[in-house]
């Protein structure tokens, strides 16, 4: 009975490891990363206020060392990989992709891209690009002029 009951724990795995892979990209001790040169993008998130576009590259277990951020031709390009932990073995269940993820985001015109800067903390790389001064609103003034009568 022990065994019919390890066996159906088993089947329930592999189906619920098989819908992930399907969903979140496969997890790297059962991918070839030769054949898929990307196993995963990682979630990204922006908001913007009146200074700068901020971004939100969400990538637990990761460090600065592990991602590199490149900007081309107005687009943000963020890569790296995650690395499958010490003494992590096949029969772990995880919900998380591991291997070398890539992401890209078009970047809109009128931003200051030389100004540029990242910080990664706690497995959330922190983007902001400022809004270029010349592509900020502002206010233009207007003159009086008082209007003089042809009579005069």
């Amino acid at each position: 009975m022990a065994n019919d009951v390890r066996q159906t724990l088993d089947q329930f795995r592999r189906t619920v490891d098989s819908f992930f892979d399907n969903a979140y990209g496969a997890p790297a001790e059962r991918s070839n990363v030769r054949d898929r040169d990307f196993i995963f993008s990682p979630a990204v998130e922006n908001a913007w206020t009146k200074d700068a576009l901020h971004l939100r590259a969400i990538v637990p277990g990761v460090t600065q060392d592990d991602v590199r951020v490149t900007v081309h031709n107005n687009q943000l390009v963020i890569e790296g990989e995650r690395k499958v932990p010490d003494g992590f073995d096949r029969n772990a269940f995880t919900r998380l992709a591991y291997g070398r993820f890539y992401t890209a985001v078009n970047l809109p015109n009128g931003l200051d891209l030389d100004k540029l800067t990242c910080r990664m903390r706690n497995g959330i790389l922190d983007i902001s690009v400022p809004v270029a001064e010349t592509s900020k609103p502002r206010q233009i003034p207007i003159e009086t002029f008082e209007h003089k009568s042809l009579n005069a």
